[in-house]
């Protein structure tokens, strides 16, 4: 009975060092994921990295005619419907690493 347990135990070390593996692999994806999020119908843009960092705004020119306060709410709005899509791109890059698994306490910039 205790040969049982300890291959056990082996199968289990194994599958915990392969799924290290695959999330260091997974860290590594999220780093290149982009997302765009846009507002007043696409006259904001906003391009996050995978570390949740702004590496683009673009604001048509129309909208830079506006009032400040609403230039200001349009780069928001779209920096959250970026974010938005990002944490839904992260999540499915750890699903895959993860085979579905729902590790409490696993999270990834967001």
């Amino acid at each position: 009975m205790k040969e049982k347990t300890m291959t056990d135990f082996s199968k289990i070390l194994a599958h915990a060092k392969e799924l290290e593996i695959k999330m260091k692999e997974s860290q590594e994806k999220i780093k290149n994921i982009t997302a765009d999020g846009t507002s007043g119908s696409n006259s904001v843009n906003v391009v996050l990295n995978g570390d949740g960092e702004i590496i683009k705004i673009d604001i048509s020119p129309e909208t830079l005619k506006e009032e400040k306060t609403i230039v200001e709410d349009l780069i928001m709005a779209a920096h959250n419907n970026a974010k938005i899509k990002l944490k839904s791109k992260t999540s499915e890059e750890i699903s895959k690493a993860t085979g579905g698994l729902n590790i409490p306490g696993l999270k990834f910039p967001s």
